[in-house]
């Protein structure tokens, strides 16, 4: 991911007035770690403005308006703007990984170690980022129903921020953010970073543990 670094208080300024006017969805699309790194790097100058999908034409327009720049069409290479759509576990298949938890920039998910996760629907914010992770396919992405407003932006600007204090405090040491989750993971992630081998037979066991779990069922 790119970064930024901003000199002086009228540029801290200016992206605080750019990440207001971002959707706060923390896909990473435009190449950044979020919402905020992407405001930084605008202000600085040195980026785009046509690179959030989730924003789209009116995105574009207010941070055109805001900068002083034209207004240019998306960038395709970032993704398509489409309506919201958030995450549905199936949580039949749900073998209780946690990767989608860690995936989850807004902490969206709850679910624990071999239990079942599921999705609230209030929290999500559409970034898709869950769906790599899952080794068993078991998440989807399904219409929304509504669009994304200023306050699903605060909301989740501010859940983020949290995870993002959390992630610091407990990794202090600097590196990327998706890079401080790694040590949280489980035993099924340490996994996934190994041999094909290794890993389909964590999932085999995962996968074995839940049969048995539904068999167990009244």
């Amino acid at each position: 991911m790119a970064e930024a670094v901003l000199h002086g208080p009228k540029s801290v300024a200016l992206a605080d007035q750019i990440d207001a006017i971002l959707p706060q969805t923390q896909c990473t699309q435009c190449g950044y770690e979020g919402c905020r790194p992407y405001a930084e790097a605008l202000a600085t100058g040195n980026e785009a403005i046509n690179r959030c999908p989730p924003g789209g034409e009116a995105g574009i327009t207010a941070l055109a308006g805001l900068l002083n720049r034209p207004a240019v069409p998306l960038d395709p290479d970032c993704g398509m703007h489409t309506p919201l759509m958030l995450a549905v576990i199936d949580e039949d298949h749900c073998i209780g990984c946690t990767l989608c938890l860690q995936a989850c920039p807004v902490d969206a998910i709850v679910g624990a170690n071999k239990k079942m996760h599921t999705v609230v629907p209030d929290l999500c914010t559409g970034c898709k980022l869950c769906i790599p992770p899952c080794p068993v396919d078991c998440i989807q992405m399904m219409p929304a129903g509504y669009d994304w407003t200023p306050q699903h932006a605060a909301t989740a600007r501010e859940r983020h921020q949290h995870r993002q204090t959390r992630l610091k405090r407990k990794h202090p040491e600097s590196q990327a953010l998706a890079a401080r989750t790694l040590s949280n993971k489980a035993a099924l992630t340490s996994a996934a970073g190994g041999d094909a081998q290794a890993r389909q037979a964590a999932i085999a066991q995962a996968l074995a543990r839940a049969r048995e779990r539904r068999r167990q069922s009244p």
